[in-house]
């Protein structure tokens, strides 16, 4: 395995998550109860452990304002233009699948 620096492993790690955010942006078409169901996790969890890694270097950042960063816009507005009702079958397994994380 090759020897990362510990600034390259930060580096690489900034880019991976920038990637995996323009992702997400772009795939609006897959709800965040469809990658709760599959990956245990969503735009939500990601945008809680974006604030969670703020708050541990001592930076003060709101729900929203982490929010806006994994959305590219406001929450509401997301909402608002892609979030469709789930049906049965996603609460259903949403309610077998839950993670334990908050």
């Amino acid at each position: 395995m090759t020897e990362l620096s510990r600034q390259q492993q930060t580096e690489f790690e900034a880019a991976a998550f920038r990637r995996l955010v323009q992702h997400l942006r772009e795939r609006t078409d897959v709800h965040n109860i469809d990658l709760m169901n599959l990956a245990g996790f969503c735009r939500n969890c990601l945008s809680n452990w974006y604030r969670d890694a703020a708050t541990e270097a001592g930076v003060d950042l709101s729900k929203d304002a982490s929010r806006e960063i994994v959305y590219g816009m406001p929450y509401d507005d997301w909402k608002n233009l892609h979030q469709k009702e789930a049906d049965s079958a996603q609460k259903a397994a949403f309610d077998v699948n839950k993670p334990a994380h908050g």
